[in-house]
């Protein structure tokens, strides 16, 4: 109960956010998803979906809103990992919700894959927000940096701002089957990838 609460409110937060100061809103939204405040972007997106489908917002702004703002809120994470360490997050996460399993999670996640993990994380539940700690920590290249996880943000957004806009105003739908959501990018994303190399083995030979 005091969970639906929560979302309830926080819903409400990002509607008022978004309604009263558009494309600032969003971005500003996101960027606070991103530096490990608990925002969900599933909520954020669908919603400045559904502006798109009533003419208030256009696609493209609302995508680059939530996208740049996801790389800015990625970028202030991956700082904190960088210069602050490991320990300030585990102090001091707390007071953001940022448990130490989140934390652990996302650090054998990055440890698995590498700096590519900074992209396909952008398509994860609970790895979505904190993979750029451990990439901080990691002092993992920046622009490689910058390159996943703006690639990743852009096609989890743009995923995310479509369902939106077709779905209306049943567009808070979309958080009852956010996980379903998650794994249905995945696979495309992977689709995709193999397409790519295929085409490109065929055009190499």
């Amino acid at each position: 109960m005091v969970t639906l609460e929560i979302l309830s409110s926080l819903t409400n937060f990002i509607i008022q956010t978004i309604s009263n100061s558009g494309y600032l809103g969003v971005f500003f939204l996101m960027v606070a998803e991103s530096a490990l405040i608990p925002i969900p972007s599933e909520v954020i997106m669908p919603f400045s979906g559904y502006l798109v489908s009533t003419g208030k917002f256009s696609i493209v702004p609302v995508i680059l809103a939530g996208s740049v703002g996801n790389l800015v809120g990625s970028l202030i994470a991956y700082a904190i990992g960088m210069y602050l360490g490991r320990g300030f997050v585990l102090r001091y996460g707390k007071y953001v919700l940022l448990k130490k399993s989140h934390l652990e999670l996302a650090e054998s996640y990055f440890k698995k894959y590498g700096d590519k993990s900074t992209f396909i994380s952008r398509l994860l539940p609970a790895i979505r927000t904190y993979v750029s700690l451990p990439a901080g920590v990691a002092k993992m290249n920046l622009k490689r940096f910058v390159a996943f996880t703006f690639i990743g943000s852009v096609i989890w957004n743009t995923a995310l701002t479509f369902i939106g806009l077709k779905l209306g105003q049943e567009w808070e739908s979309i958080r009852k089957y956010s996980n379903y959501f998650d794994v249905l990018v995945i696979a495309i994303v992977v689709i995709a990838i193999v397409v790519y190399l295929k085409k490109r083995r065929v055009s190499d030979s």
